[in-house]
């Protein structure tokens, strides 16, 4: 058995080195291709590539993974509290979460 746990993390080491070398290239090529000739710009290496790559990773995607289902607890803790609610309180959570628009609103009522 623990042999096979040490096969699955060198599968997975090879795996992550193998993706960080075609970002790297997609990237180097990319940026080789366009750049250049649309800013002007000088072209670059594969290790300057991996480094944007890594900075744009850092600040527009961030290095989250949601291990153990963190999305489904919050799902369920969502749902056990929507249970708790009177119907009034729901129709008030549901026009707070949109201010007023969207498909969380339900009809107006007609004014007499």
């Amino acid at each position: 058995m623990h042999q096979r746990q040490v096969l699955k993390v060198i599968k997975i080491i090879l795996f992550a080195i193998l993706a960080f070398a075609v970002f790297g290239f997609a990237v180097r090529e990319l940026w080789n291709a366009l750049v250049p000739s649309i800013f002007g710009w000088h072209t670059i290496t594969f290790w300057q590539a991996t480094g944007l790559l890594v900075l744009s990773k850092i600040l527009f995607g961030g290095f989250h993974r949601s291990f153990g289902g963190r999305r489904g607890a919050w799902k369920q803790r969502m749902q056990e509290r929507m249970e708790h609610m009177t119907p009034e309180q729901r129709e008030q959570f549901r026009r707070g979460m949109r201010c007023g628009r969207g498909p969380f609103v339900a009809p107006a009522e007609p004014q007499a």
